[in-house]
């Protein structure tokens, strides 16, 4: 008999050994950000390495997920998928309240906690959004958003196996995002989460297909695309979120000028 069909772990002790888990990763991501280099555009150091990781996960891609994809939106009828869209954005409204709150952005929390409830309402769990119709927009709000506002914002790119284009605090905040803000961890039993969580990403890749042609007839090299796209659009989130608890100020301010 072994130690773990003897003294079973209870509910309470797996997640005690999760915040413990947790907490020693935060300490190794401290430590990681005080080592980290502070040039104002970071370059590529583990270019080498990330070509590997991304290789890799280009190799996953066109083998599992982008055949999965191609068979889910021609298997499924368009208006499912779109509805199918609208309930995993609206699940994720979840973790961008709580980084807005994080982030002390109370004005945009409680458009998006305004959001949240007229489209998990109104809108049938999401399946219609019909926030954006009252101009609630979309917002995306991550623990790596947060990091940066608290300070962290340069960081070096990085790829990870399976998840992609990311950066050294984008990696760090991940797991914790995950574990502490998103809804998937509560979600019981695992096989249901595990399908609510892998149907999230068959949909995010079914939506995004309609790119790939142009991604792969535009880039001469794949790799230094997706690492600057992902950058600037970083970079975008970052000083958007610097508008005075309104990261749409900018935006209506030029469509005044127009």
């Amino acid at each position: 008999m072994t130690m773990d069909e003897s003294y079973p772990m209870s509910h309470s002790q797996k997640k005690a050994m999760r915040a413990i888990g947790i907490f020693l990763f935060t300490l190794v991501a401290l430590q990681a950000y005080a080592a980290e280099p502070r040039a104002v555009n970071p370059e590529d150091p583990y270019e080498r390495l990330n070509r590997v990781f991304y290789d890799f996960n280009e190799l996953v891609d066109k083998v599992v997920m982008r055949p999965i994809a191609r068979i889910y939106n021609l298997l499924i009828p368009k208006p499912i998928t779109k509805g199918v869209s609208h309930i995993f954005t609206n699940i994720d409204n979840i973790p961008t309240i709580a980084n807005d709150l994080l982030q002390m952005n109370f004005y945009q929390a409680t458009s998006d906690a305004w959001r949240l409830l007229i489209n998990t309402t109104i809108g049938i769990a999401g399946f219609f959004d019909v926030a954006a119709q009252i101009g609630l927009e979309n917002n995306h709000e991550d623990l790596g958003l947060t990091f940066a506002q608290w300070g962290w914002k340069n960081s070096t790119y990085l790829v990870i196996p399976f998840l992609g284009p990311s950066t050294l605090r984008d990696g760090v905040a991940w797991p914790i995002n995950y574990e502490l803000l998103t809804v998937y961890p509560y979600i019981s039993p695992t096989g249901v989460r595990y399908a609510a969580y892998s149907t999230n990403l068959i949909s995010k890749r079914a939506d995004i297909l309609r790119y790939q042609d142009v991604m792969e007839q535009a880039a001469l090299d794949k790799y230094v695309f997706m690492r600057n796209a992902y950058m600037q659009n970083r970079s975008y989130q970052i000083e958007r979120n610097k508008q005075l608890g309104d990261p749409y100020l900018e935006k209506n301010n030029l469509g005044k000028l127009e």
